[in-house]
């Protein structure tokens, strides 16, 4: 090698369903593994391995998870994964890959290091939770009020699932990717960006996605954005 002319980096990929049918199908494992390359093709990077499992992302044990750290040990190559929760569900054992010096990125957070890495796990950990906390209760008010939990699964049941409880998730995960995205704005406002086209355009070029999950950012998505997560005063 010539002095001067450095390595590219070296990524392992690691893909994750929870279902023996997604895994079957193909279909999830199929587009993260499209995510993950994107991504190391646009840093540049030399993807050498591929893991993948079909388990809970609860399950640290998971011998795909476990044969990626591994490698990427032994290579001191890049953990890279579609999403955060593809790797662990669990924001005390990213906190601890973190800390023993393994390096792990997500396609869907490009810009994320590994302080906001700690952030997001954290975040999305506290919202698991609080869903089920709510589910709980949920299903505590239902027995309460003699409603019939569970049953025989060869009927429809007469009544249809929490409406409530299902709102409040969707709240819950929509005020996570809110609050990850105006991260990504105020890193652009910092860098000079000011106007509402002219962030838009950069969060496109970036590869990052709108909050419905589309790849072009407009004006008003920016704003709709920064109106949401900016208190107001």
């Amino acid at each position: 090698m010539r002095l001067g002319v450095q390595a590219p980096r070296l990524a392992v990929g690691l893909t994750r369903v929870s279902t023996a049918e997604q895994g079957q199908s193909g279909l999830g494992l199929e587009a993260q593994q499209a995510s993950i390359r994107s991504f190391v093709a646009a840093q540049g990077w030399t993807l050498v391995a591929e893991y993948s499992d079909i388990a809970s992302g609860k399950d640290d044990r998971r011998p795909g998870f476990q044969a990626a750290l591994t490698r990427c040990r032994q290579l001191g190559a890049v953990l890279v994964a579609a999403r955060l929760d593809r790797i662990t569900r669990r924001a005390h054992t990213l906190s601890q890959l973190l800390e023993d010096g393994v390096s792990i990125r997500a396609a869907d957070m490009p810009n994320a290091d590994d302080l906001m890495l700690r952030i997001y796990a954290a975040m999305a950990q506290k919202e698991r939770e609080l869903i089920s906390e709510r589910t709980r209760a949920a299903l505590a008010a239902a027995k309460a009020r003699g409603q019939a939990l569970g049953g025989n699964r060869g009927y429809r049941p007469a009544v249809g699932p929490n409406a409530s409880a299902a709102a409040a998730a969707r709240q819950a995960s929509a005020d996570l990717t809110a609050h990850r995205l105006h991260l990504e704005l105020e890193r652009l406002q910092e860098g000079g960006l000011v106007g509402y086209a002219e962030l838009a355009r950069a969060l496109t070029a970036n590869g990052v996605a709108t909050p419905r999950r589309a790849t072009v950012w407009t004006h008003t998505t920016v704003s709709r954005l920064l109106s949401r997560t900016t208190p107001s005063r």
